[in-house]
This record gives structure tokens, C-alpha cells and sequence, in this order.
């Protein structure tokens, strides 16, 4: 008999070990913005350089050519910025761009293509204030998209958006 309860002990240890292995090993990477440019690839900062005086070249995206973090593709991920809504009505938005800083794309220049990502997420949802950080969390994918806005170097396929907290 004690033998049992021992065998059944190590046996509910073993499974519950694996079930926590499980759990972490899908959870989402908590990644920032300088983690979509490779490494050692010099970034131009357009947050600094925006102006909304002088001419159009201030509105032009820069550094259409930049590089993104092949590594990426198909993770898991969770992404915190600010939305630049592409599709949806006023209850909901299923389309929209992710931008590292309020106004990107909007009152300012949009960053280089790493520095945006263009977000899907079925069903949409409902975003209360645009001047509010968010994060989403989906599959990244270094699928490029190109829109009116701008030239895009990522996608994620999101399953989810909360409030950004920190």
C-alpha cells in the first residue's frame, strides 16, 4: 500500500512539473521595441527629428531598407505601444498599426519599417483612448505590409490587448 502512495506521490509531482514546463514554455516573450532591430544595425531615431514645421521631407518614412529580426517569425510574443487605427467602427477596431511612441504615423513621421507593426485581431477590439499604451500579444511574423500610412516590417496575429501597466 505504501508503495502506491508513494508511485502516486512522484507520479502527481512528474505531471504537475510538466504541466508548469508547459505553461512557461507557451507563454508569450515579453519583447520591447530594440528588441525588432538586429543587432548592430544602427537605427535612425525619427521620435527626435519629428517636426510639424518645414517642408514634407519631414513626413517622409525613413529607412525603408531597415532590417528586421528574422529570429522573430512565428513566436509568441507580447509587445507593448500605441495603436494607429486601420480598420474597425467606434465600438471596435480588428485592423490597426503598433507604434513605440504616441503620433507615430499620425502628427509625426512614421518610424522605419522595424519599428512598426501592423496588428489583426479577429473579432476586434475595443480601444478606449488612442493616448494610451496598450499591449498585444500574438504571433510576430516578419511579414512586410504597406499601407497609405505607412511601410510595415512585422505582423502579429493577436489573441490579445490590454491596458499597458507598469
Amino acid at each position: 500500500m505504501q508503495y502506491i502512495q508513494k508511485l502516486s506521490f512522484v507520479s502527481l509531482v512528474i505531471i504537475s512539473l510538466a504541466v508548469s514546463f508547459l505553461a512557461h514554455a507557451n507563454a508569450p516573450k515579453e519583447i520591447f521595441w530594440e528588441d525588432l532591430i538586429p543587432q548592430g544595425h544602427v537605427q535612425i531615431d525619427t521620435q527626435d527629428q519629428a517636426s510639424h514645421e518645414g517642408s514634407e521631407q519631414n513626413w517622409v518614412q525613413p529607412d525603408l531598407d531597415a532590417p528586421v529580426v528574422k529570429e522573430l517569425d512565428g513566436q509568441s510574443v507580447s509587445l507593448p505601444g500605441f495603436v494607429v487605427p486601420l480598420e474597425g467602427d467606434s465600438e471596435v477596431i480588428t485592423e490597426f498599426l503598433l507604434v513605440p511612441y504616441f503620433g507615430a504615423c499620425i502628427h509625426v513621421p512614421p518610424p522605419p519599417p522595424n519599428q512598426i507593426v501592423h496588428v489583426t485581431i479577429k473579432g476586434g477590439v475595443p480601444i478606449e483612448s488612442l493616448y494610451d499604451a496598450i499591449v498585444v500579444t500574438g504571433i510576430i511574423s516578419t511579414e512586410t505590409w504597406s499601407g497609405d500610412i505607412a511601410q510595415v516590417g512585422y505582423k502579429i496575429k493577436a489573441i490579445g490587448v490590454a491596458p499597458f501597466e507598469l
